[in-house]
């Protein structure tokens, strides 16, 4: 009999704090000591959603329940540790549902069909299960295997790309499961996406994965029907559309039907086939989910007039991009509003409580998967982390002004570099770059601005109760992005030809409008003094400063 113990087999890759090298550990010991972690390391950064949500949260909230409240919540994390009592409480926990924890289980295979197969007993290659692999419609960008080279997965990758796939496995046509009433011609269509693709994946990370985890879990009532998958019957080919009962439920979703099939090879234990097929659809993405910020869009037959849902990571954007969305802890849900994470949320509540000090490290990693064609195929995986000053989650607080300010002042960079660049293209007979087409100048200055930005958070971070030391910083960093800024402008106003100094005359509706290199400049120069106030001032009252940052 093949099996694979995940309590007890070492799966895992929690890092140490300080530079040990990260080994491969059970869960029980990557729980019981997650005070000695800094994370868990991962081979894609979705992973990383995928074995919080799919095992690691919900063993610790269902063997120690859910903190009541936001003292309860205080007096766990305030430990620095899971206690003595929690960690019998958890081991306990795992040897009673042990059995559930084996991978290859003939009975009951830890997330997975038992007896899966098709009419025809078909398998599949294990790249299907491999987001990065290529298989069938799924052929990443310049990869360099195809769906016809084996893929053996060692017992640890199979348990991390199955937990991957119950989360975000493409949408599409599935293979036909012998009992599944549902399949038509032996397979299954209009298949969604796992539940996170759906989403943009926010997660609010600490000092250690102890602390990682806590911030993990919200504070409230735990419904007495909601259990975690390895709490109910192993599942059956069948499948239906239904609500979560609540967060145990929801982070262990079964989206998909599967069975790993190991084999002895050289190399030891491998999954090389697998059987993969529909699996639960969730009816509506609870109001609750803790994992992800939200935005409003205009709904005129809701009640209220928008309709809530989850905000998507945009490709190629940074995570302090869009930082108001993470600090918007009080619900703007007119059209166009944004809400920040419950989780995110909750964090603010704990600091205005004194429970987290206004300095305390808190890291937002945003994770995200981007579809393409139907969302049957993977075209990339999202990924930033940001250093978040908490205090900058309460509204009324200047960190919040600062932090949100210092974030549109990229952007107003950014568009007074496009700006540059559209009247110089007019000026020479050109149109300007399509917004949605090509890289423009813009892009490089966000480029340039990017560490400044997160330099900045850092420094906030540390300062964030002195309103002196914070003006300090926003004026640093205001003269600090004038110089990024025009290292960008004047690498475009350098290109200038004769052309562009002599300029041309465009007539829109009987008004003329010139356009010239001196005008393009000008333009430019007062952009920067509506987008950087305290540099402009600085240099109102300290005139002698100004030649000396201009470009030549």
């Amino acid at each position: 009999m093949i099996g694979f113990d995940l309590v007890d087999s070492p799966w895992l890759l929690p890092r140490p704090r300080g530079d040990g090298a990260a080994t491969l550990r059970s869960l029980r010991e990557t729980l019981l000591n997650a005070h000695e972690f800094d994370s868990i390391e991962v081979e894609v950064p979705t992973h990383v959603p995928a074995l919080l949500r799919q095992v690691l949260l919900p063993v610790v909230m269902d063997a120690l329940g859910r903190p009541a409240d936001r003292a309860e919540w205080a007096r766990r994390f305030d430990h620095g540790r899971f206690s003595s009592e929690d960690q019998r409480t958890i081991g306990a926990y795992l040897d009673e549902h042990r059995s559930r924890f084996d991978l290859f289980s003939d009975r009951a295979p830890f997330a997975q069909t038992p007896g899966l197969h098709t009419a025809k007993e078909e398998t599949k290659g294990s790249a299907l299960l491999v987001a990065t692999a290529a298989s069938g419609n799924n052929v990443p960008l310049f990869a360099t295997r195809t769906e016809g080279d084996p893929l053996p997965l060692t017992p640890a990758e199979a348990a991390w790309w199955l937990l991957h796939a119950h989360c975000w496995d493409t949408a599409g046509i599935k293979s036909g499961a012998v009992g599944d009433g549902q399949v038509k011609a032996g397979k299954t269509t209009g298949n969604v996406t796992g539940p996170l693709g759906a989403l943009g994946v926010v997660i609010p990370a600490g000092r250690t994965l102890f602390e990682t985890l806590m911030l993990n879990i919200p504070v409230g009532h735990q419904p007495v029907d909601d259990l975690p998958q390895w709490r109910r019957p192993p599942p059956q080919a069948s499948w239906a559309t239904r609500p979560a009962t609540g967060l145990l439920d929801l982070w262990t979703w079964q989206a998909r039907r599967i069975r790993l099939i190991p084999e002895q090879t050289p190399d030891g234990l491998r999954v090389c086939r697998v059987v993969l097929c529909a699996g639960d659809r969730l009816e509506a993405l609870p109001e609750g989910e803790p994992h992800t910020a939200w935005t409003f869009a205009k709904a005129p037959k809701s009640p209220t007039g928008t309709v809530r849902r989850p905000r998507r990571h945009m490709p190629g954007k940074a995570a302090w991009r869009g930082i108001q969305a993470l600090l918007a802890a009080e619900r703007q849900d007119g059209d166009g509003g944004v809400e920040t994470s419950v989780l995110l949320s909750q964090i603010a509540d704990l600091q205005a409580d004194g429970v987290l000090p206004f300095d305390y490290p808190l890291r937002v990693q945003t994770i995200g998967m981007l579809y393409g064609t139907q969302s049957a195929v993977v075209e990339d995986v999202l990924s930033d982390a940001i250093p978040l000053p908490i205090a900058g989650l309460r509204t009324e607080t200047d960190t919040y002004f600062a932090l949100v300010e210092v974030s549109e002042q990229a952007e107003e960079l950014a568009n007074a570099v496009n700006g540059v660049s559209a009247d110089l293209r007019r000026a020479r007979g050109a149109d300007p770059i399509p917004w949605d087409k090509g890289q423009r100048p813009g892009e490089f200055v966000l480029h340039a601005l990017d560490p400044l930005v997160r330099s900045f958070l850092l420094d906030v971070r540390t300062g964030a109760d002195d309103s002196e030391r914070l003006e300090r910083l926003r004026v640093e960093w205001e003269q600090d992005a004038y110089r990024r800024t025009w290292d960008v402008a004047d690498r475009l106003l350098a290109t200038a030809t004769g052309s562009e100094f002599v300029g041309r005359v465009v007539k829109k509706d009987k008004t003329e409008y010139v356009y010239r290199l001196a005008s393009a400049e000008q333009n430019f120069r007062r952009r920067l003094r509506a987008a950087l106030p305290r540099r402009a001032q600085l240099v109102d009252e300290q005139p002698g400063t100004e030649p000396e940052e201009l470009p030549a």
